[in-house]
């Protein structure tokens, strides 16, 4: 797969991931303070929510690197998170959420194997 096909792919599981985090009402208009943004823990996980992590950090590094051109992260692994930090939200239905992670990482993780 072309580098272009694998940004169109991701680009698009992006737009999904943000209409899944909207549909639990996961989204947020106001962006994390630039405290909670200058954390050095991975997935920022003293002073950020996971899905506030996806939304500020996640997303924008890779819409980022798709806008650029650039090549993806090649070992992707969101999914298994995702599926520890929203079993908190149980009744809600997290699994359209946690399938488009899997996607995600499926096809970053896939990427390393087509280069």
């Amino acid at each position: 797969m072309s580098l272009t096909a694998q940004h169109a792919e991701i680009r698009e599981h992006l737009q999904n991931l943000q209409a899944q985090l909207q549909a639990l009402d996961l989204w947020s208009a106001m962006p994390p303070s630039a405290e909670a943004m200058a954390s050095t823990m991975p997935f920022m996980y003293d002073t950020l929510e996971f899905h506030q992590w996806l939304q500020w950090v996640f997303m924008p590094r890779l819409n980022a690197l798709i806008e650029a051109g650039s090549p993806l992260p090649n070992n992707c692994h969101t999914h298994a998170l995702g599926e520890h930090e929203f079993a908190r939200l149980a009744p809600r239905d997290c699994g359209p959420l946690l399938a488009v992670l899997q996607r995600i990482d499926q096809r970053l993780n896939a990427g390393a194997a087509a280069h």
